[in-house]
């Protein structure tokens, strides 16, 4: 709580772009482990390696994040003018100011997910530590118009988030002269604009090399798959060609985007966006409806850093009170962390004892032996069966034992699809116990 309530205080000076907000998460999050940072290039944070453990690094999604074979969400924004100018008053943060593209080297920062489920378990089980669920946070700014053809560091910055698994694109809707655009003023469909012409463009250009490619593989090869993959391919070009991004119109025009996986097409991938707006504009409903609308279907989060800054400093019933006026049902950090589970396809299930209680991030659809192997891939393999209530059941039982009185505990098999909220103990061959 004191590392969350530095970080919104410090937000609570001026607006930020979101990228700086996670910046800053970043800091506070390895500041808090004991890491040194050091920002170079303006706003890259170096982290050596083994600041993270095996078992943290296990324990996370990867949110925001890319360059792996795992979950991975990459956080897209405009660049900046100065990117050393939010870094405050931090001052073992060597801090070198360059220029807008100063982000294209990842910051990466692990934060929990606010669950209250956790609290009311660990208190039912006395636990002696709460582990939440974590997003990993690696922030890119940098993206400008032409970035498809090389503009700025265009290429570098594609080929980042190319590996991806789902985009979040970061839109200023603030207004503050003492923060520069790269544009020159402040159009929130003009940046969207913007980052979805860039990213279809990238996409077009993947797709002409292509094409060829599937042409023979379906000609001489025979292959009903390459067929598929082909044909998905022909109809992603006549749907990119009308200036619609896959993500948009991929399942009206009947594309299987399973079958173009393979060619890592950026527009392909689930979007997120994040408006970061003021306290005024948070209560503009017309306004969020019509910034929601123009990037329908994907989800629109709306925060605003000085009110997160104000929730942090107030006790729980005062700021569920300011939270209900402002019309908001949680703070802005936390809509983003489960927008972002949502957007990569995540749930949640829950362990708790005496030890711990904690939060693991499975994808959804995940069977129990799936969910058993996220805490251990011994109890994936040797897994046996595995006893699931739902939190709402233990918690309205009182403990396990009432839940099992009450027959809302439930013995499951190999197939059991897990849901969210299950709170599981497992059965494996390789200790014999539960875990």
């Amino acid at each position: 709580m004191q590392m969350w309530t530095r970080l919104l205080a410090f937000l609570g000076q001026r607006h930020f772009g979101l990228d700086e907000v996670v910046h800053r998460i970043a800091a506070e999050v390895m500041k808090e482990k004991g890491v040194k940072l050091k920002y170079l290039v303006g706003t890259m944070i170096e982290v050596p390696r083994g600041a993270l453990t095996a078992d943290e690094i296990a324990q996370t999604a990867e949110f925001f994040s890319f360059g792996t074979n795992d979950l991975t969400q990459t956080c897209l924004g405009m660049s900046r003018d100065d990117s050393g100018s939010f870094l405050g008053p931090y001052q073992e943060l060597e801090i070198v100011k360059k220029n807008p593209f100063a982000t294209i080297d990842p910051n990466v920062g692990v934060v929990g997910v606010p669950d209250p489920r956790l609290a009311e378990l660990a208190k039912l089980y006395d636990s002696a530590r709460v582990v939440p669920a974590s997003v990993r946070f690696t922030d890119i700014a940098g993206l400008v118009r032409g970035a498809s053809q090389g503009q700025g560091l265009g290429n570098q910055f594609l080929a980042h988030i190319r590996e991806t698994d789902a985009i979040c694109q970061v839109v200023r809707v603030f207004a503050d002269p003492d923060v520069s655009h790269v544009d020159g003023d402040v159009s929130p469909e003009r940046d969207i604009e913007t980052v979805v012409t860039e990213l279809i463009l990238a996409d077009l250009q993947t797709l002409d090399k292509a094409l060829p490619r599937l042409a023979k593989e379906t000609k001489f090869a025979k292959d009903p798959e390459r067929a598929r993959t082909a044909a998905a391919a022909a109809a992603a070009q006549q749907l990119l060609d009308s200036g619609t991004a896959l993500s948009a119109g991929a399942a009206a025009a009947g594309i299987d985007l399973a079958a173009l996986r393979e060619l890592q097409l950026l527009t392909a991938k689930p979007f997120l966006y994040v408006f970061n707006m003021d306290t005024s504009e948070l209560a503009d409903e017309d306004l969020r409806k019509r910034l929601s609308a123009l990037v329908a279907p994907a989800e629109a989060i709306f925060l605003d850093a000085k009110t997160e800054a104000d929730l942090a400093e107030l006790p729980e019933d005062e700021a569920a009170e300011l939270l209900a006026e402002a019309g908001l049902g949680e703070p802005g950090l936390a809509q983003l962390a489960r927008a972002g589970f949502r957007a990569l396809g995540l749930q949640t299930f829950l362990t708790a004892g005496p030890k711990e209680t904690r939060a693991w991030e499975i994808r959804a659809g995940a069977t129990a032996p799936e969910a058993a192997g996220v805490i251990h891939t011994d109890f994936q393999r040797g897994f046996i069966k595995a006893e699931v209530v739902s939190f709402d059941d233990l918690i309205a039982a009182g403990s396990l034992p009432a839940a099992r009185a009450a027959g809302k505990a439930r013995i499951e098999g190999k197939d059991y699809v897990m849901r969210d909220g299950d709170v599981v103990e497992f059965r494996h061959s390789a200790t014999s116990r539960s875990s």
